[in-house]
């Protein structure tokens, strides 16, 4: 690609701990902050609901439960200002290296530009955006017009996805939110795990004439994907009857040598700018374009861009992703709360927690800053979650009556989809109930009985889960984890963390078959006996 990203912006940033927002932040939490009672904040001011509350593309957000008044609101804005969180911000869409350690942008916002053909959506771009912009929408021409050549064909009724971490992830969830408008005569299967029983289970039932395999992996190489795409390969050998395998495997990565000695002809690739966990809007969402076709495909592009020109151009006390990003730091590093549940009041989003988990995790799970200095304060919190209602007979116990203070984001349509009569406006009725018990509490003096209250909890009103709203929210979610990521000053791009235990398995494994457990620590050496293959 001709032409160079921005350098990175390095000189903009300062890490939290070192402005006088931080310090002021303790103060000011020390003052008033860890005594605030929410259901007090609402009985002195009846505007509450209204100023924590707003919209943005395709959501609106209630967080008039937070345990935060506009004096918090005001440090934690000067907090992100003193950071050089819009500069950062800027720099990220212009294309800086802003992916430090790998000396990389983080453009998979330009996936989702849907005018990405015209270099006038950014009149001040590089060359490197504008080249950037043109091969993204070449790109997405030649992936949407496979998959509506796929959807077309009658003979093909599965489709079977082989990734893992977002290239498996992203799709599945997806296309699990979208299956109220997905083509009826495809059936989308997702594999990851390199544990053979999921792939065997997809397997079993399937005919390799009427099954196309997408084999997702950047370098074609990643271990579980590799593993799973061979024994795929080796079935519909041994079942197809002599079918070619170039008309039934596509590969979606950069590696075009490594696919075609597989045995792929047709390739779709991305770039090193898209990490893994934001590339459902590239080539890996293949799947996703058969599922539900080019026009709802776009749709979802739609959507998601729309949240981009928001966070990049609202005024930060009127962002979203700036106002939830810079919440998750006053909770984390003030009010020490270590986790946040996910509670979609939708059949359709799921898959939404186990999504979440990657992107916030992955992304902001880091100990060291952008220079690699230890951090002397905690970053990302665990998330974790389930849909309504099924999360209240499993876990709501604890977040309700539990010892550790859980902030709970609840997701809630207005409108259902497949619905059954009468059943949505009880789900509704569920979530809105939920939020309000976690706040109100109730008072007992049976202990057994008593609810403490004020419990902090978010609403995320979506009108309808259409691809729209769901590219939107997504969106949303990246972008709040940038934000505070850049507060916290790591990078928020890479994931090292995932590198050590892959590599230690690739010298475990061979020892599971020959017994071998020289220089092994103790305990793994025991393990190695006590698993491997007995001779």
């Amino acid at each position: 690609m001709a032409g160079q990203p921005a350098p990175s912006p390095v000189a903009a940033r300062v890490r939290c701990d070192h402005t006088r927002a931080w310090a002021a932040l303790h103060a000011h939490y020390a003052r008033s902050g860890q005594a605030f009672d929410v259901r007090d904040a609402f009985a002195a001011d009846p505007g509450r609901h209204a100023a924590f509350s707003q919209e943005a593309p395709h959501v609106f957000a209630d967080l008039s439960r937070h345990r935060v008044d506009a004096a918090t609101e005001a440090l934690l804005m000067d907090l992100a200002r003193e950071c050089g969180l819009p500069a950062w911000r800027d720099a990220m869409f212009a294309g800086a290296l802003v992916n430090t350690t790998e000396q990389r942008a983080a453009l998979h916002h330009l996936l989702r530009n849907v005018a990405s053909a015209s270099v006038d959506i950014v009149p001040s771009a590089t060359e490197f955006i504008v080249n950037a912009q043109q091969e993204v929408a070449a790109t997405r021409r030649a992936m949407l017009a496979y998959a509506e050549a796929v959807r077309a064909d009658e003979r093909i009724t599965d489709v079977v996805g082989i990734g893992i971490g977002g290239s498996g992830l992203g799709p599945a969830m997806v296309v699990a939110a979208l299956e109220d408008i997905a083509a009826p005569a495809k059936r989308i299967h997702f594999v990851s795990n390199v544990d053979g029983m999921a792939l065997g289970s997809v397997l079993h039932g399937l005919r390799p004439r009427n099954t196309l395999f997408l084999i997702a992996s950047k370098t074609f190489t990643t271990a579980e994907t590799m593993v799973n795409a061979h024994a795929a390969r080796d079935w519909f050998v041994a079942q197809g009857g002599g079918l070619p395998i170039d008309r039934h495997f596509v590969g979606l990565t950069t590696h075009l040598e490594a696919a075609r000695a597989f045995g792929i002809a047709t390739t779709f690739g991305f770039w090193d700018w898209v990490g893994g966990r934001f590339s459902l809007w590239s080539a890996i969402g293949l799947p996703i374009a058969i599922a539900i076709g080019a026009d709802a495909f776009g749709a979802l592009l739609a959507g998601a861009h729309a949240m981009d020109e928001h966070f990049r151009h609202a005024p930060l006390e009127r962002n979203l992703p700036v106002r939830l990003g810079l919440l998750d730091v006053w909770y984390r590093n003030f009010h020490g709360f270590t986790s946040r549940c996910i509670a979609p009041y939708s059949h359709g989003l799921r898959r939404l927690p186990a999504y979440l988990q990657q992107l916030e995790m992955e992304s902001n799970g880091k100990g060291v800053d952008w220079q690699g200095r230890a951090l002397p304060y905690a970053t990302a919190p665990v998330v974790w979650g389930e849909a309504g209602t099924n999360g209240q007979h499993a876990f709501f116990q604890m977040i309700h009556q539990g010892h550790d203070v859980i902030p709970v984001e609840f997701i809630v349509l207005r409108r259902g989809g497949r619905d059954l009569p009468g059943h949505h406006p009880r789900l509704v009725a569920n979530a809105l109930a939920q939020a309000q018990a976690l706040m109100l509490g109730r008072a007992s003096a049976d202990g057994h009985r008593h609810f403490s209250g004020n419990r902090p909890s978010s609403v995320l009103v979506l009108e309808q889960l259409d691809a729209a709203s769901l590219g939107a929210l997504i969106a949303l979610y990246e972008h709040r984890v940038a934000v505070s990521g850049m507060v916290w000053g790591i990078n928020s791009f890479d994931q090292w963390g995932v590198e050590l235990g892959k590599q230690l398995a690739a010298n475990i494994e061979p020892r599971l078959a020959t017994g071998d457990t020289t220089g092994l620590d103790a305990s793994t050496a025991a393990l190695v006996r006590r698993l491997g293959r007995k001779v």
